[in-house]
């Protein structure tokens, strides 16, 4: 089996295991007890937050070890915020966070900073949005979905120049190195570079207003409320410090085998759309979309075939929704695919892996069928009805039809399928057609389309 899912979780790195079965025997007492035992533990605690916060870029006293990376961006935000009241509860935050950094700031007012079709955002947008009451901003250093690099340091600069705190959230990037700029706030997760899960990053910067949320504790500086997992943190520390030994020469091994991946696929496979920056990308993560295929049924299929992969398509989501990247990204969801490589992957699985995509996406859109479309004429439009039908079905339907039409002529797709709305617009860059644009109808929404060529 091909672990292609490292963005979502890492496998653990020897060194992490190592140092968590030496743990579990020589750290569990309580690290804030003056007997031997609790010394012991005091030692291992301090070694490790001394070997994060090397990694990070900051100083042990300015970091905390929470319960997780979700955990820190709760407490970063919270803190940060409450720190500044006087100033105001405005945050600035990119339109392609994470999700634990987008529902943290639905409970205050908020600025979303559109992003571009790479998935990187302008610092001159976060100039734009800041205000007087402006509390805080927040910007990942790399994006999850698509791997894009984010100018942290750029707009870390014009953050200090306007007095507002920044928030990096660091989880895909902190494996590969520190985050540069002036940031002021920066959170990470263990398990995505190879620790285990359950452990958290939380460094606030001497001088940064923060003041903690909940109910008092006196651990972890009183940011991180609760007994700390000392045998997860010293195998989260002592990973940390060993991926980043290997990271220079990894980078440039796995940079090449995404890169095939990049090159390699639209070759391979009909109506592919590649997504993310070519260039300013993690060098593990490659996603693309696939037209007239139903992202699920494809996953089921690489994995049958020996692949994990994940996907940012709305059919894998309980809410039929498409990804929330893709969309602010203006770019295809259905099919989705997101290849990220763990450390240590090699180059037949890469292979191997674009061999077998060529056959499940053939299988997939076989199994679909593209269903004859009901058509019926209307006055200056063909219009197609796919309402009741999810994507990629009412984009199938679209495309059967665009030839029925003559050049200039549109073709109105009736959907009540929330990722049409980005998947159709999507179709018409790919396809060459204009996309006229989107009209309310008895139910759902109506698509309309312009025959260019």
């Amino acid at each position: 089996m091909s672990y292609f899912d490292a963005a979502s979780s890492a496998p653990l790195h020897p060194v992490a295991r190592q140092a968590l079965l030496a743990a579990l025997d020589e750290g569990w007492a309580d690290p804030s007890r003056l007997y031997r035992e609790g010394r012991r533990a005091r030692l291992l605690l301090d070694a490790a937050r001394e070997a994060a916060a090397e990694g990070v870029g900051c100083r042990p006293d300015e970091l905390s070890f929470t319960s997780s990376g979700t955990q820190a961006v709760h407490l970063g935000i919270a803190g940060a915020v409450a720190g500044r009241r006087r100033v105001g509860r405005h945050l600035i935050v990119s339109a392609v966070e994470h999700s634990s950094v987008l529902h943290s700031a639905e409970l205050f007012d908020v600025t979303e900073v559109p992003v571009g079709r790479t998935g990187a955002v302008s610092p001159q947008a976060y100039v734009d949005a800041l205000r007087p009451d402006t509390a805080l901003a927040c910007l990942q250093s790399a994006n999850h979905e698509v791997g894009t690099v984010q100018p942290v340091g750029e707009v870390a600069e014009v953050c200090r120049e306007a007095g507002v705190p920044l928030l990096v959230d660091a989880a895909q990037s902190l494996g590969w190195g520190p985050v540069e700029g002036p940031w002021s706030l920066l959170t990470g997760s263990a398990h995505k570079w190879g620790g285990p899960s359950g452990v958290g990053l939380l460094a606030v910067r001497k001088g940064v207003r923060f003041s903690p949320q909940g109910p008092a504790d006196e651990r972890e500086s009183g940011r991180a409320a609760g007994f700390e997992n000392l045998p997860a943190i010293v195998a989260a520390a002592a990973s940390l410090r060993a991926v980043r030994a290997e990271a220079a020469q990894e980078a440039v091994r796995l940079r090449e085998l995404t890169e095939r991946i990049r090159a390699r696929v639209p070759q391979l496979v009909a109506d592919v759309e590649v997504v993310g920056d070519p260039e300013r990308r993690l060098p593990g993560i490659v996603t693309f979309s696939c037209l007239y295929v139903d992202g699920e049924t494809l996953l089921h299929e690489l994995d049958r075939e020996g692949f994990s992969v994940s996907s940012g398509s709305s059919c894998t989501s309980s809410t039929l929704t498409p990804s929330h990247v893709l969309k602010a990204m203006g770019v295809l969801s259905e099919g989705n695919v997101r290849v990220s490589l763990p450390f240590g992957a090699v180059s037949e699985e890469v292979d191997r892996f674009l061999e077998v995509l060529p056959g499940a996406v053939a299988r997939v859109r076989e199994k679909l069928g593209a269903p004859t479309p009901a058509v019926v004429a209307g006055e200056d439009a063909l219009v197609v009805d796919a309402l009741g039908k999810r994507c990629p079905i009412p984009v199938i339907e679209l495309a059967k039809v665009i030839g029925d039409v003559p050049v200039g002529g549109t073709v109105r797709v009736l959907s009540d399928d929330e990722a049409a709305r980005l998947d159709i617009p999507a179709w018409c860059e790919m396809r060459e057609q204009e996309y006229v644009g989107e009209e309310p109808a008895d139910q759902g929404s109506a698509y309309v389309v312009r025959r260019v060529s």
